[in-house]
């Protein structure tokens, strides 16, 4: 097995990143470092703190300059980061020492490698979007359809009370659009440049220091933070919140399609099943498998890196590595989520009458709560809850229906009391109210 999932060929198809992953490569970390080189370098020369023609010059390098990963290791495991001999392999492409001289004028490598962290994280945070929003779609449509089909609802894994399809759905579909709803606050206050030199004094940077990290930000669109964040990771710990809690929105959907699919339940189908090796049976809930497993490693993996930021002083080393090793992991985790989320809110269907006969079976013990609230109409609430309780308990041990129990010794109860169509509560609105949500933001991209 390869050191990690998202890396393997073997199994790129069941943990699937798409363009994510490519985002998440040494390629394109050193072209992101690169872009930021040229970027810092055209704002200084238009501010006079470097030759503005050696600005434009290191920025056009930037662009054009391609340099091999490898090449880098050997210096990177002894600096114990790349941007030495990146800058040093930099300088050496450009072939023109008199320009070469002003790349990374008074930066340090965290400048470099934070910033171009955030140009990686952002376009990570576009591709997740498009995934979450097409399966929002995709469950606003079902939710919609079905929001009046009714079904068990369960807690702690055993019969409830009725509530509809659609509005489980919902449940499903409305953590993914409050997430979809919170991305533009992120974006704006954690997507930030990082410019501050050293230990974060900007000493290096010259008087204009505060002029120059501001003009960066607006040339690669990042915010500008006007402070240091060397040792402040807020805004890697909230993206990374953001990233664990949609791999986890995507987790209970897995969750739930599990148990809806297994044998006995069978209340809800998908496409795109998978097979066993020996039991030609089997139809494997293979992708909600992989939401569960997802969710479950975000979780681990979010905890060590809250851990990793308590940084020593003004820069730690080691907290920073920590951080390499779990915040990636974290982003493809949850583009992988997303796109497997995508599919499988595709390919989703209720089987209704599994869900009818799961509603009939049960001697109308589903009904009791109901039957309860009824009966306090005519007496205490706890007399009425006594009441239905023996009443249950009389129904299991005469395998009589509650209906028929109540029909013999409580004739008043509307007989209505037992029919699910009426015993679902909100559940039908939320699906509706659900639905409307979806194709708003749908609306709202277009």
């Amino acid at each position: 097995m390869a050191g990690s999932v998202f890396d393997s060929p073997l199994y790129a198809a069941l943990f699937p990143t798409g363009e994510v992953g490519r985002l998440f490569t040494d390629s394109a970390a050193i072209r992101a470092m690169l872009l930021v080189e040229g970027a810092l370098a055209k704002a200084q020369g238009e501010q006079g703190v470097i030759p503005a023609n050696s600005g434009n010059a290191i920025h056009r390098a930037s662009l054009e300059v391609q340099i091999e990963p490898g090449a880098l290791a050997q210096a990177t495991g002894v600096n114990g980061v790349a941007v030495p001999a990146l800058v040093a392999a930099f300088r050496n492409e450009m072939q023109a020492p008199e320009h070469a001289q002003y790349v990374h004028w008074g930066a340090t490598s965290q400048d470099i490698i934070d910033t171009g962290l955030m140009l990686r994280l952002r376009q990570s945070l576009v591709l997740i979007e498009a995934d979450m929003r097409a399966a929002i779609a995709d469950l606003g449509t079902l939710a919609q359809t079905h929001a009046d089909l009714p079904m068990v609802a369960r807690t702690y894994g055993q019969d409830a009370t009725p509530t509809s399809f659609g509005g489980v759905v919902a449940e499903w579909g409305a953590p993914l659009a409050g997430l979809l709803n919170e991305l533009g606050g992120l974006r704006n206050n954690c997507l930030l440049v990082s410019l501050s030199g050293a230990s974060g004094t900007s000493a290096a940077l010259g008087p204009d220091a505060a002029l120059t990290r501001a003009a960066l930000a607006r040339a690669l669109g990042l915010g500008d933070p006007g402070r240091s964040w060397h040792n402040d990771r807020t805004a890697i710990l909230r993206l990374a919140d953001w990233l664990t809690r949609a791999t986890l929105a995507f987790g209970k959907l897995g969750e739930d399609l599990i148990a809806l699919t297994a044998n006995g339940v069978g209340e809800v189908t998908f496409a795109n099943r998978g097979a066993s090796s020996t039991m030609p049976q089997k139809q494997n809930p293979v992708a909600p498998s992989a939401l569960v497993a997802l969710a479950r490693q975000s979780v681990g993996l979010n905890s060590a890196l809250q851990g990793s930021s308590v940084h020593q002083f003004q820069r730690d080393g080691a907290a920073w590595f920590g951080e390499w090793m779990c915040l990636p992991q974290i982003v493809l985790g949850a583009a992988s989520s997303a796109k497997i989320g995508r599919e499988a809110c595709g390919v989703i269907s209720p089987v209704p009458d599994r869900m009818a006969t799961a509603l009939e079976t049960g001697l109308d013990m589903i009904h009791a709560e109901a039957l309860s609230f009824a009966l306090a109409a005519q007496m205490r609430r706890p007399e009425a809850q006594a009441v239905v309780k023996e009443l249950c308990r009389e129904a299991q041990e005469s395998n009589m229906r509650l209906r028929d129990l109540v029909r013999r010794d409580w004739p008043g109860v509307d007989p209505e009391l037992f029919d699910v169509r009426h015993r679902m509560g909100d559940a039908p609105k939320a699906a509706r109210g659900f639905a409307a949500q979806a194709a708003a933001l749908e609306s709202d991209r277009e």
